[in-house]
């Protein structure tokens, strides 16, 4: 055309298409995305300044954006009434990223640059070169005439005036789409895409839908006249069907995180769950919130009412977070916002600031995405300790997602503490109920200064432990700690509340005695001096030393661990581990210490046995036959449980043979009977 002005592009503009298309963009169908949010930045501009200069809009007061699909064309139409463009604006916003130095741009993207150029017409629109080889856009401004600017992506961009004026102000895109793209005009595609990525836009988004309706019409000039005619004269009417143009709105659903919460009531909340989530059941909490200040978004964290069957699925990835940029739908799993323990939760945030790159799909690491991730971990807290003051509804959170919380503990060095006060527990006085943290300091005894616990495979193990039995009898409270995640959130918690956390099951467990308790056992560890030496060379290697016992009432002996290894339920833990390293075990496993109780009569006989003849094999097996069943009692695995079988199997063979009632009253008689020199023991061993 003779009023045609042609512009030529730099000639780096085809390398530039081709990073856009094999590296900004992950997947093609985000072009309609780009170009509704150029649409809606535009109707935002003229929005904007319509609120110091009226006229603005007089034009057209209506902000709207239309997608028109011509199958027979094969085009694809987006218009938006929004500001428009002036001829140097074709120029330079349509060309910008050529004019501005595609070179230099590209190898600022290559080298990571943080390009931030959300807002520039140019940037988004650039992706509909994914799926169309010719572009055409019609744009008028009030402040100008109206143009057309056209490229098929070659070396040169055309801009020419437009004496019919077909818009009264705003922006028309025409794409021609690619043969292998005409996917992008089918009615389902378009809004199955406006769903995805545009739903929650400001504007109206409207589609040109077509749809075939019935239409009755009389064959003779008497149908038409009224006169009657017979249902058996099949042809005197002929059924025809006309096609008709509709508009669709496809954004009805309105962002409900962008209204008041007092406004919003539990079904629209439940409503919107299930929308986001696919969840068929409501959720059991949410916390709706606002960030304002230097840092502006808006979110609303969901908490569901059971775990998914995967939560702690390592090959999946979660899909906790959905991502929005002023409405604008950027990413549904962003790691970068929610850390691993909190995976669980569902989140939606939506940020007026965030820095996107020119893709707007990876996000720029800079300081908004961790001041946004900190805000969204205080808030799970805050709606967790809000969950919590409901006894049953805790109940209900606790037994899906302790496990969660336990690992924050071993993760998040910064609320630990916080964590800490959501932790629940079976203690020796609560009986089936359990208590947290806070309960059991607010029941310590006077001057107790620890928290004691103990870890173990179950409930039902830890609370007949021997371990807790001088514990129960002087009145402490004891925590039982019976997941395996427990043995890792307690090595790093260490202690609450200026209490430090103590395992009875290590050595070194110090009780508050009395005088005469202390002179006691100082006389008890005189007189069995001699038995502990001597335990200590039967035993050798397998224990690092054999002492009198302060924790023990009833049991004979029991086996405890050194205060910075591994604990017997924690070794137990890392060898049923399938992928462990072996040579772990070696300096993580503890030397294990055998206390024995004084004051049990086994004790005192095998005392006595030895003093009358140290070189008794018998009491060798019984030394060794107690040490088996300590490490039994105290949570250990046999190493060779054959053996620990077949001294079982001679001690039952001794008391059937021999014949006495009195042998299986007590096992004293059983240490008497057996330990004669000429025993079979002594035989078989």
């Amino acid at each position: 055309m003779s009023n045609s002005e042609t512009y030529a592009f730099q000639a780096e503009i085809n390398q530039l298409l081709s990073l856009i298309i094999n590296a900004l963009y992950s997947n093609k169908e985000i072009f309609l995305r780009e170009l509704i949010s150029n649409a809606s930045d535009a109707c935002d501009k003229v929005r904007f300044e319509s609120l110091t200069d009226k006229s603005k809009l007089h034009s057209n007061p209506n902000l709207e954006i239309k997608i028109i699909p011509n199958k027979k064309e094969n085009t694809l139409t987006i218009i938006d009434s929004g500001i428009g463009m002036t001829k140097s604006d074709m120029v330079s916003n349509l060309g910008t990223i050529a004019r501005s130095g595609t070179k230099a741009f590209m190898e600022a993207i290559q080298a990571g640059a943080d390009v931030s150029m959300i807002g520039q017409f140019g940037v988004g629109f650039y992706s509909a070169y994914l799926v169309a080889d010719k572009v055409t856009v019609y744009s008028k401004h009030s402040d100008d005439d109206e143009y057309v600017w056209e490229s098929a992506a070659g070396g040169t961009f055309t801009i020419r005036k437009n004496d019919e004026e077909l818009l009264g102000r705003g922006t028309k895109v025409i794409l021609h789409l690619k043969e292998d793209q005409l996917e992008y005009l089918g009615e389902r595609r378009i809004k199955d895409l406006v769903k995805k990525h545009s739903e929650f836009i400001s504007y109206p988004i409207e589609l040109l839908t077509e749809k075939t309706v019935d239409k009755d019409e009389a064959k003779s000039d008497e149908a038409v006249e009224g006169k009657d005619i017979k249902p058996e004269d099949s042809n005197a009417v002929k059924k025809s069907t006309e096609v008709q143009s509709e508009w669709q709105l496809l954004n009805k659903q309105k962002p409900i995180w962008m209204r008041n919460p007092e406004d919003i009531t539990k079904e629209e909340y439940a409503t919107f769950y299930k929308s986001f989530t696919n969840d068929w059941e409501d959720h059991l909490s949410l916390k709706h919130f606002s960030v304002e200040g230097q840092l502006e978004f808006k979110s609303i964290i969901f908490v569901p009412r059971r775990a998914p069957f995967d939560l702690f699925d390592q090959k999946k990835k979660p899909n906790s977070v959905k991502l929005y940029v002023r409405r604008v739908f950027i990413m549904d799993n962003c790691e970068e916002l929610i850390p691993d323990y909190l995976a669980f939760v569902k989140v939606v945030v939506d940020s007026e600031d965030l820095p996107l790159n020119i893709s707007r799909e990876q996000l720029q690491q800079n300081k908004i995405l961790k001041v946004i991730k900190k805000n969204i971990i205080k808030k799970c807290l805050e709606l967790f300790g809000e969950i919590s003051e409901n006894k049953s509804e805790y109940n209900k959170f606790y037994e899906c997602f302790s496990k969660n919380l336990k690992l924050g503990i071993h993760e998040d060095n910064q609320n630990r503490q916080k964590l800490s006060d959501l932790l629940r527990y079976h203690t020796s006085k609560g009986g089936d109920e359990q208590y947290s943290f806070k309960d059991y300091v607010t029941r310590m005894k006077e001057g107790q200064k620890e928290i004691f616990y103990i870890t173990g495979e179950s409930k039902k193990a830890v609370e007949n432990s021997p371990f807790v039995e001088k514990l129960r009898k002087k009145g402490y409270e004891v925590i039982y700690m019976v997941d395996p995640i427990d043995e890792y959130c307690v090595g790093q918690l260490k202690e609450y509340d200026g209490h430090k956390l103590v395992c009875v099951t290590r050595e070194n467990l110090k009780l508050e005695n009395s005088e005469d308790d202390i002179k006691r056992k100082e006389e008890l560890k005189a007189n069995f001096d001699s038995l502990c030496s001597s335990m200590k060379d039967i035993l050798g290697d397998k224990v690092e030393k054999v002492v009198i016992s302060d924790r023990l009432v009833d049991s004979p002996c029991v086996l405890v661990t050194g205060e910075y290894g591994w604990s017997a339920n924690m070794e137990r833990i890392m060898k049923a581990q399938a992928l462990r390293d072996n040579t772990m075990g070696t300096y993580m496993s503890s030397r294990k210490t055998l206390e024995i109780n004084p004051e049990n009569p086994i004790i005192g006989e095998l005392r006595k046995r030895i003093e009358t003849d140290k070189g008794d094999k018998t009491v060798k097996d019984l030394a060794l036959l107690l040490f088996e069943t300590a490490l039994l009692s105290s949570g250990f695995s046999l190493e060779e449980p054959a053996t620990f079988a077949n001294r079982i199997h001679r001690m039952i063979n001794l008391g059937l043979s021999l014949g006495d009632d009195e042998i299986a009253e007590n096992d004293n008689n059983v240490v008497e009977e057996v330990a004669d020199p000429g025993s079979k023991m002594e035989e078989v061993d």
